[in-house]
């Protein structure tokens, strides 16, 4: 007996697959626990209909993510945080202020989870901060580190709304 999978069976498949089973297992166990239906023509073309707009759904999602890694991999940000001796930083730079420096400044929602960064940065510097949007997705982001103004006492790293107000600018005297 031919039948269409509702539900995943263990041993026969995933919901959606056309199977043929034996007419004792359909009957006495399949369709009394609604595991499957059976697979008339109408409920062939409905089983098509519906995996043809999971088809287009899944296209449209990935085609959304595909914008959002290209709008992410161009995405530039600048963090002034305060530095101590052999330009280490008081604290660090974290996935956490990644993601509200990419919120506050490119109106992007990431969560901090999907921003693959192994140890918080601690160090001036430049870095590419990959961030997983999707399978096979992982734009970089890049993230410069300077130092901020001496008088400044901000214990955590803060972005700055233009890479070049983040620079210092000394001309006076030495």
């Amino acid at each position: 007996m031919k039948v269409i999978l509702l539900h995943e069976v263990p041993g026969l498949g995933k919901p959606g697959d056309v199977k043929d089973v034996a007419n004792g297992y359909a009957r006495n166990y399949l369709l009394p626990r609604q595991l499957v239906t059976a697979a008339s023509k109408t409920e062939l073309a409905v089983l098509n209909e519906r995996v043809a707009a999971a088809q287009r759904r899944s296209a449209k999602e990935r085609a959304e993510q595909e914008a959002l890694a290209e709008r992410i991999g161009a995405v530039n940000l600048t963090f002034a945080v305060r530095v101590g001796q052999g330009e280490r930083l008081y604290g660090s730079v974290t996935a956490q202020n990644i993601a509200d420096a990419l919120q506050e400044q490119e109106g992007l929602t990431i969560d901090r989870r999907v921003i693959q960064l192994r140890d918080p940065l601690r160090q001036l510097g430049d870095f590419q901060v990959p961030v997983r949007v999707a399978q096979g997705l992982e734009p970089a982001i890049t993230v410069h580190i300077v130092s901020s103004e001496a008088g400044q006492t901000r214990p955590e790293p803060v972005a700055q709304a233009t890479p070049a107000a983040a620079e210092e600018e000394d001309g006076s005297a030495e």
